[in-house]
């Protein structure tokens, strides 16, 4: 059976682009998983370390057959094949993964919440969700819309189109 979810990238180290063009790659050769469709890539500042560089932000939309516990396993995976190093918290890194969505699913586990907890405050993970998902819900949150229409004060840079 074949599941949809949303995964969040971001990278601030290295040549952020590039790890996010390789990232979109690696999500399409998981197991029993496709990438259905790309966001544009955006610039925006770092949250609450600030003294680092800004980062770059996309959103995947897959069709996975992997359970939400093994998407994430996989996803902490490629991470670490692009070099993600876990300091601390809100680090700067090469790579950063999120299950944002799996279908309709609420979810709260050790080391897995289904939606991000954090999703519906940041308008980069919202601006690119949306261009993909114009309609998308957000459980037990409402329409992703109108929670982008409260992140109205975070600066966010389109900067490339979906290729």
């Amino acid at each position: 059976m074949s599941h949809i979810a949303f995964i969040g990238l971001g990278s601030n180290l290295g040549d952020p682009h590039s790890q996010l063009q390789r990232a979109f790659v690696d999500l399409d050769g998981l197991p029993g998983t496709r990438l259905t469709a790309r966001s544009s890539l955006y610039r925006s500042a770092p949250l609450g370390c600030l003294d680092q560089p800004d980062f770059v932000n996309a959103v995947a939309k897959i069709a996975t057959s992997l359970s939400p516990q093994a998407l994430l396993q996989a996803l902490l995976q490629i991470e670490h094949q692009h070099g993600r190093q876990r300091t601390f918290r809100n680090a700067p890194r090469t790579l950063d993964l999120d299950v944002l969505l799996y279908d309709d699913m609420q979810l709260q586990e050790q080391g897995l919440t289904i939606p991000h907890p954090q999703m519906h405050l940041r308008a980069f993970v919202l601006q690119p969700l949306l261009e993909i998902a114009p309609d998308i819900g957000i459980p037990g949150v409402g329409q992703a819309q109108r929670s982008l229409q409260a992140c109205q004060d975070q600066v966010l840079e389109r900067l490339t189109s979906v290729v």
